[in-house]
């Protein structure tokens, strides 16, 4: 296979500038501003509903997504794409409940809201918790995938390619989320067009391989014929990929808690939007929606593509791995491979914003959370708005070398990289979000529940995980039902705690009027779930 061309390092190094500069003017022309910290970690005020939409969307896709579910659409199908067509409901039920919420209660981060709704020591316990998940499974997991993926269409080692990306997201990142959110624009552009052209050409492989003329249509039909088993989204018990995706829990059980707490309860997530107003935020948050209907077409319809290609006989070296074994994380770069010159590079720089894009976006939360929610509370309780903003930046650059050091050892490349992040990140889910939906709606709501929640719904996580709970070989439970068990026992507990302890009364301010939505967002909300219902019901 041929690896970069000349033609398409020039179309990359226009988008490596194009990004850079504009960043370094939007830097440039707000740097009077710089000292505050309000506008450095949030933007405040200077997001549009465009940029706050495509930056959720950039920060969101990113390896995982681009190498990992196309992985996981090489070997399960369409099914994998629940993530990202029940995100997009998610994003909705956001937009209308979790948002006015932060904005009426002014809540700037994730730590915040918990320390302001129960105590500073769930507070700091939940920043040093997402700080550990931010660093050692996603910042990890995005520059390993993305560094794997880029080294292996271009040729350049794979340590050289680590420390590229990590240095190119710097880059955009100390310039804080004003030009995180605007250079999120361009990436998402680069990462549509790019991600287009990438089904685009590997559909028409599918039809000229089997049929020896090139059609659009054509490959799409042969697909769902050869491949017919990759086209169903809900999985019947007994099937081989139940574990991952068991049935109805997708649609009513653990995956609403996988979606809400990354979607409502995530500092890397929300910080896009909790700079704006409501009505801006609602906006900026139902264009994430729509974009995200559309991701599977650019993140799973490669892979089954490369299956039934695979099929054919197609790729059968290409698709091992080190140690000889087929690896379905291979389906992505393998395909990107194969595209003519230049466009090449623009798929290239595709796949490179989107890791990137995403790589900047967690480490702003990153550098947000220990700056506002650790440093200035318990280290530099007296730190000027620009001192603050330097140890911002040099959080930044810490973590990402942590990143870089620590990745080859987490084991990333032992399962399908999107799984992973799905299974390390579901040990903390649902304990974090029974804190936050509990505290939000139900004023007895007390701090030690919210601390058995966090702490205690982590550890019952962990011991499932691990099959040490007693029961049940937990082993055959899948891992997004032990979710929603964690997540219910985490409630029931709440209940009691805040039944037989005394009211703590740090209510949040909440009324009925917060919640009504009219509108573009009212419009566009039912138009999504329309959509949803119709693809559900095609594809079951």
């Amino acid at each position: 296979m041929q690896k970069l061309q000349t033609l398409d390092y020039f179309v990359f190094l226009f988008y490596f500038i194009l990004v850079s500069g504009y960043g370094y003017w939007i830097y440039k022309k707000k740097q009077a501003k710089q000292t505050s910290t309000t506008d450095f970690f949030l933007a405040e005020g200077s997001l549009t509903w465009w940029a706050i939409g495509a930056s959720l969307i950039a920060s969101n896709i990113s390896a995982e997504q681009m190498i990992g579910m196309s992985g996981n659409g090489f070997s399960m199908g369409l099914a994998i794409s629940t993530y990202e067509w029940m995100a997009a409901a998610t994003l909705i039920v956001v937009g209308i409940v979790f948002m006015p919420i932060y904005l009426k209660n002014k809540i700037f981060t994730m730590p915040q809201f918990l320390n302001q709704r129960y105590n500073s020591t769930v507070s700091l316990i939940m920043a040093i918790f997402w700080l550990a998940l931010y660093i050692l499974v996603n910042l990890t997991s995005i520059l390993y995938l993305g560094a794997l993926a880029v080294s292996g269409i271009s040729g350049i080692d794979f340590t050289v390619c680590m420390i590229g990306l990590a240095i190119f997201a710097i880059i955009i990142t100390i310039g804080g989320m004003k030009v995180i959110g605007f250079t999120d624009v361009i990436q998402v552009f680069f990462l549509i067009i790019g991600g287009l052209a990438t089904t685009y050409l590997a559909v028409m492989l599918v039809s000229s391989q089997y049929d020896g003329i090139e059609s659009l249509t054509n490959g799409l039909k042969l697909m769902t014929e050869k491949s017919e088993d990759h086209f169903h989204m809900i999985f019947k018990k007994g099937d081989p990929h139940y574990m991952a995706l068991p049935g109805l829990t997708v649609l009513i059980g653990g995956m609403w808690i996988v979606n809400l707490n990354y979607w409502g309860c995530n500092q890397y997530i929300t910080q896009r939007a909790l700079g704006a107003d409501l009505d801006t935020a609602r906006k900026g948050i139902l264009f994430a929606a729509f974009l995200k209907l559309l991701m599977p077409v650019i993140v799973t319809l490669p892979g089954i593509a490369a299956y039934t290609l695979y099929q054919k006989g197609l790729f059968q070296q290409e698709m091992l791995g080190a140690d000889g074994t087929l690896n379905q994380d291979n389906a992505y770069p393998v395909l990107l491979n194969l595209l003519p010159i230049g466009l090449k590079g623009l798929s290239f720089a595709a796949l490179t914003a989107a890791i990137v894009a995403s790589l900047a976006g967690k480490a702003n939360s990153i550098s947000t959370i220990f700056t506002l929610d650790v440093f200035k509370n318990y280290i530099g309780k007296n730190a000027t708005e620009k001192h603050l903003v330097w140890i911002g930046r040099v959080t930044i650059v810490v973590s990402m070398i942590l990143a870089i050091v620590i990745s080859p050892y987490m084991g990333i490349d032992k399962k399908g990289g999107f799984q992973f992040i799905q299974e390390m990140t579901g040990l903390l889910s649902p304990g974090i979000f029974a804190a936050f939906v509990m505290g939000f709606f139900w004023k007895r709501t007390n701090s030690a529940g919210a601390l058995f929640a966090i702490v205690g719904g982590f550890l019952i996580a962990l011991s499932m995980h691990n099959n040490w709970l007693p029961f049940a070989d937990w082993t055959t439970v899948p891992f997004l039902d032990r979710m929603g068990i964690v997540f219910l026992i985490c409630v029931a507990v709440m209940f009691v705690l805040g039944y037989v302890l005394p009211d703590e009364g740090k209510g949040l301010e909440i009324d009925a009027s917060m919640f009504r939505v009219k509108g573009v967002f009212a419009v566009g909300a039912v138009s999504v779930v329309l959509i949803l219902t119709f693809l559900y019901w095609y594809f079951w």
